[in-house]
């Protein structure tokens, strides 16, 4: 029996405020376990929370950026359950009153774009983390984590396939990152995802849906999704029936397991945070930071095809990151080049960054420098070997361009003279390799033309040895 698959997604994004959302703890990723913790974030009875007024604008912001509804008041909610990283034995969320409602993202499926429904966003904390100890003799809690901000993306059952969740996550990706409000480095935790799946026959009525916890990349999220639509459609074709609960992934050998039956809210026995007022938002601060929108990845591809006139695949790789759009744009406009410099970003900027497993979002290049470059290589003043190797050295060294080719003698041989002497020279003690060019065979040409470079030492312009070697291989027929 054919069934469809019906997935809705959570998105866990951690906000990168300098301090936790309900205290003045540091908000950091890596620090030495339980070193940013407080009264306020670990527990401590008495201990009062002051909403961080950076984390609702975040929210705020993000909302507007997917066309959301932003409430003028909202709540905070005690979530209540128990679990060793949370020591106050509940998290203080928002489930009656979220702060962002009713918006939408589009994604690019295979052949049309695709509406995915926002159903809410909304704040809360997050956590603490359970270590196991050495020799896995006990396992520790560091509670770092906990009280550092959440935003919690919950779409509408919109997705048909786990290509288009990832389409989803990849575009939220980079609005956030535009938005400067999350670094979203899955692998650290910092954008988490939850899979919501169940399938159903056509025209029927949904199914039972299972939770897919804390996946944290984007191969685990497709395989999670692969995994448990095979599972629950065996389930179905032996006639059984598939059990609401709550499971966890193990990546490594892309199972999940089952952690416990899946909650609803009464579960968690949710009632107002007596701690905290009424969140009030007015038109005037919605208004501002509406103002405060970045442009977008998809804006800025846009703009650079239609404007630049860049192909669009150089377009979506370098708008993948904002600080990468921002470096080529100044790029092109500093050469007038845009077509050498989008090249130059996707060819040799990207490749370094990849081979020295750099992020994007925290190099720091000159791009006048890099312009300058442009300059000299589109001029003919060095040849496009001693241009790859002159990047190398801005990208690595910081190098001046114009100081480090001028040490290293680098600059193209323009002069005619001594263009026509290598020529001349590479034909002379080539000569079977002339006569075969001469008879028609071209790829001899390959063998003469090297040889001219290599009598000057490579700094020639390719160009203008090859239409030498032409015009003195005519000379001599």
């Amino acid at each position: 029996m054919k069934y469809e698959t019906v997935i809705g997604i959570e998105v866990h994004a951690e906000l990168n405020t300098q301090s936790k959302i309900f205290c003045g703890c540091p908000n950091a990723f890596g620090a030495v376990p339980n070193t940013h913790i407080c009264p306020i974030c670990s527990g401590q009875p008495g201990a009062l929370p002051k909403l961080n007024e950076a984390v609702v604008e975040c929210a705020v912001r993000l909302g507007l950026a997917l066309s959301c509804k932003i409430a003028k008041k909202c709540n905070f909610d005690r979530k209540n359950y128990f679990y060793p990283d949370l020591p106050k034995a509940y998290q203080i969320s928002q489930l009656y009153f979220p702060i962002c409602t009713d918006g939408f993202l589009e994604i690019q499926t295979t052949n049309t774009p695709k509406r995915i429904g926002i159903r809410e966003i909304h704040i809360e904390e997050d956590a603490g983390k359970l270590k196991l100890a050495s020799l896995g003799r006990a396992t520790q809690a560091d509670l770092n984590r906990a009280g550092v901000p959440l935003l919690e993306i919950v779409t509408q059952p919109d997705f048909e396939s786990g290509e288009e969740v990832i389409a989803f996550i990849e575009r939220l990706r980079e609005i956030m990152l535009y938005l400067d409000i999350c670094d979203c480095k899955m692998q650290e935790g910092s954008l988490r995802a939850d899979i919501n799946l169940s399938l159903k026959q056509k025209d029927g009525e949904l199914g039972t849906r299972t939770e897919t916890k804390n996946l944290n990349s984007l191969k685990a999220v497709l395989r999670a999704v692969q995994y448990e639509t095979a599972r629950q459609a065996e389930i179905l074709a032996k006639g059984g029936m598939v059990t609401q609960q709550t499971r966890r992934w193990d990546d490594e050998k892309a199972v999940s397991h089952p952690m416990r039956s899946k909650e609803n809210a009464q579960d968690y026995r949710y009632f107002p945070e007596p701690d905290l007022p009424p969140l009030y938002i007015s038109d005037g601060q919605i208004k501002k930071l509406s103002k405060s929108l970045p442009e977008f990845a998809h804006h800025k591809r846009r703009r650079f095809t239609q404007e630049l006139g860049i192909s669009p695949s150089a377009a979506e790789i370098i708008c993948k990151s904002k600080n990468i759009a921002e470096l080529f744009e100044a790029v092109a406009e500093g050469s007038g080049n845009s077509v050498e410099a989008a090249n130059l970003i996707t060819g040799d900027i990207l490749r370094l960054i990849g081979e020295k497993g750099l992020d994007p979002e925290k190099i720091c290049l000159d791009a006048a420098k890099l312009t300058s470059l442009i300059d000299m290589v589109t001029s003919g003043k060095i040849n496009r070997g001693v241009y790859k190797e002159a990047v190398e050295a801005v990208f690595l060294h910081d190098a001046d361009p114009t100081a480090y080719i001028t040490q290293k003698g680098l600059f193209a041989v323009c002069d005619d003279a001594l263009i026509r002497a290598a020529v001349t020279e590479a034909i002379s003690k080539n000569p079977q390799a002339a006569a075969d060019y001469t008879a028609g065979k071209e790829k001899a040409f390959a063998c003469l033309m090297g040889q001219a470079m290599k009598h000057l030492s490579g700094k020639a312009d390719p160009a203008a040895v090859r239409k030498m070697l032409v015009e003195v291989l005519k000379e001599n027929v």
